[in-house]
């Protein structure tokens, strides 16, 4: 009798990783972020992220308050950008007063909207110029969530300048802005030269961080080559900086 064909063996479908909270994703960030970058392909929500950075900023503007004041970091900050000195100046006292208390209620609105703002922008010029040089799969809502989800370092950044200032650092220099010392531009005097401090500013450990992710996050989620991730993130990074760099100093 003659022996049955064997059939060649199916093959075994690969499991479907394991859905991420957005809990889970924030760890993953830090710890196995292609895992949070996978599963933002199932769902691109970033409301957990946007929400805890925004807090961090938020206390960390109130700790500032406290230990430096607003109008100590208003002065501070003038220091690099001399445009917005020279108006300032001319303010009667009076009106400086005035602008000082605005502006203590404007950096819990900065924070969030600004953010927001920021994130968009971002994520339309990359969304729109991976689209034009890749062939790749990304949403713009899957392009948002890998920006969120990549600037989670910068929440870090915040929590440390929080504890620099609960340990007593000079309140000398201190700005929002730049308020703790991981950049080049930290230890400079703004008044130099305020378009290499902006660019020097710019160079920190954080952000570099948040940029690495966010080109990793292009690879994983929209399946775009690692090289050319990097080359956009980066290119957008030089060209934003340098633009406000001319524009502020």
């Amino acid at each position: 009798m003659a022996a049955a064909p064997v059939l060649p063996a199916s093959p075994v479908p690969k499991p479907e990783p394991a859905p991420l909270s957005q809990g889970a994703r924030i760890i993953d960030t830090f710890i196995a972020p292609s895992k949070t970058f996978t599963d933002l392909r199932r769902s691109a929500q970033w409301w957990l992220p946007f929400l805890l950075i925004t807090i961090a900023g938020w206390g960390l503007v109130f700790v500032a308050e406290q230990k430096v004041g607003v109008q100590k970091m208003v002065e501070n900050s003038m220091q690099a950008q001399p445009k917005a000195e020279a108006r300032y100046e001319k303010l009667t006292p009076e009106q400086r007063e005035g602008q000082i208390k605005v502006t203590g209620v404007v950096y819990y609105i900065v924070i969030p909207v600004f953010t927001l703002i920021l994130w968009l922008v971002m994520a339309g010029l990359q969304f729109g110029t991976l689209s034009f040089v890749a062939n790749t799969d990304l949403t713009f809502s899957r392009t948002l969530g890998v920006v969120v989800y990549a600037a989670l370092p910068l929440m870090l950044r915040y929590l440390l300048a929080i504890v620099a200032l609960l340990a007593g650092v000079n309140p000398d220099g201190f700005t929002l802005n730049n308020p703790v010392a991981t950049n080049p531009g930290y230890f400079m005097n703004p008044a130099d030269s305020p378009f290499w401090y902006f660019i020097a500013s710019q160079t920190d450990i954080f952000l570099l961080w948040a940029l690495a992710l966010t080109a990793i996050g292009f690879a994983v989620t929209g399946k775009v080559k690692t090289g050319t991730a990097f080359a956009v993130v980066i290119g957008w990074w030089a060209v934003i900086t340098l633009g406000f760099a001319a524009l502020l100093s």
